[in-house]
């Protein structure tokens, strides 16, 4: 089985109408102002802040990533936010170093604090972007040069993730530096093998797997990316799973941007095989919006899924897949909208409103990782 049907819902019926979609990311701001708290940030979802200090300052579920997704919001002129945001982020990275937000229990590759989505780097990085002279980049680019050795080679922890950082700051010497380290680690098989979590594998999707490293790395420009392309094409056909012209890419079928198709086809949509490319969309289109459990976010939810159709329609300039991902944008605010509470930036409705933002304009990048 490709994916699980019982983790999904059919689409909304209701037409794209960008003046709803631009009222419905004005909610999502508008809501978030009116949930901030001075002291408490934002409050977790119990799945955001398990076992972890609060309130949570990360980028990936904390204060630092509904900064960067109001800050950008505010910059494509969609709704400004009442917040002070230069003095949150730094606010924010000041809370994360008294009491960081790693969760319990969950053994942290070194150095931790330089991760890009759940440590100090994500948080650096905000900072920087949005309060500019007053946040010390001599931080960042230290944690950057830390993190050559990681060996968790991945977007969340390991070189992938700071690699990001250093490209988005303009660091051309620093992207290139980590972009050797981790093109020096590459298996002989064209993957790489993540080191995380007490155990070893080797990934494949955007978080913790190939299409991300390779999404990473394709931000620095260099005349290696082409045979980088041609090799990660390779490798991802290799392992894909079809069925009557369908595909996904992930052996416990799950089917999400972090973990699946999803993440796959739209990290990967300059590169893979175009066949392919359309029949993991295509698994997408037919699986419908996932539902309550997974929830409307971009990293394994319903607006993360609908990047996938975003690359679609970059890849191949057909109207049919951009129709469908304003299709995903309107159940995703509707879910938003009827699960509220959620204030982070890849599980809640600040990502919602980034994908549905991108459905006005047809702009496939997804968040954070393609800042140039």
């Amino acid at each position: 089985m490709l994916y699980d049907p019982g983790l999904f819902e059919p689409l909304t019926n209701e037409p794209w109408d960008a003046a709803r979609v631009r009222d419905g990311i004005a909610a999502v701001v508008a809501d978030a102002d009116a949930a901030f708290d001075p002291d408490e940030l934002w409050p977790a979802h119990e799945w955001d802040g398990y076992k972890a200090a609060l309130p949570m300052k990360n980028l990936y579920v904390g204060a630092a990533g509904m900064v960067f997704a109001l800050d950008l919001l505010r910059r494509r002129g969609l709704a400004e936010t009442t917040l002070d945001l230069p003095a949150l982020a730094l606010r924010a990275l000041e809370r994360w170093r008294a009491e960081p937000d790693f969760m319990e229990e969950v053994p942290v590759p070194e150095p931790g604090n330089a991760a890009l989505l759940v440590g100090e780097s994500g948080i650096l990085l905000v900072a920087c972007r949005i309060a500019g002279d007053e946040t010390p980049a001599d931080e960042l680019r230290a944690l950057v040069v830390a993190n050559l050795e990681n060996e968790a080679e991945d977007l969340m922890y390991g070189t992938p993730g700071t690699l990001v950082a250093a490209s988005a700051m303009g660091w051309d010497d620093l992207a290139r530096e980590s972009a050797a380290a981790l093109a020096s680690r590459r298996d002989a098989d064209g993957f790489w093998t993540q080191r995380i979590w007490g155990g070893s594998f080797q990934g494949v999707g955007t978080v913790h797997g190939l299409a991300g490293n390779v999404r990473a790395l394709l931000e620095v420009d260099d005349a290696r990316n082409e045979s980088l392309r041609a090799e990660s094409a390779a490798a991802l056909a290799r392992v894909a799973t079809r069925e009557d012209g369908l595909a996904n890419w992930h052996g416990e079928g799950k089917l999400q941007w972090c973990a699946g198709a999803p993440g796959i086809v739209s990290a990967a949509r300059d590169y893979l095989d175009e066949e392919l490319l359309l029949a993991g969309a295509e698994l997408v289109w037919r699986a419908g919006a996932p539902g309550e459990e997974k929830g409307h976010g971009i990293c394994h939810g319903t607006s993360g899924n609908g990047f996938a159709l975003l690359a679609a329609f970059e890849r191949t300039g057909d109207e049919l897949w951009l129709d469908r991902a304003r299709r995903f944008a309107m159940h995703a605010l509707g879910q938003a909208a009827r699960m509220p509470g959620r204030y982070s930036l890849f599980t809640g409705g600040a990502g919602t409103a980034l994908f549905a933002a991108a459905c006005l304009d047809g702009d496939a990048r997804y968040p954070v990782l393609e800042l140039r």
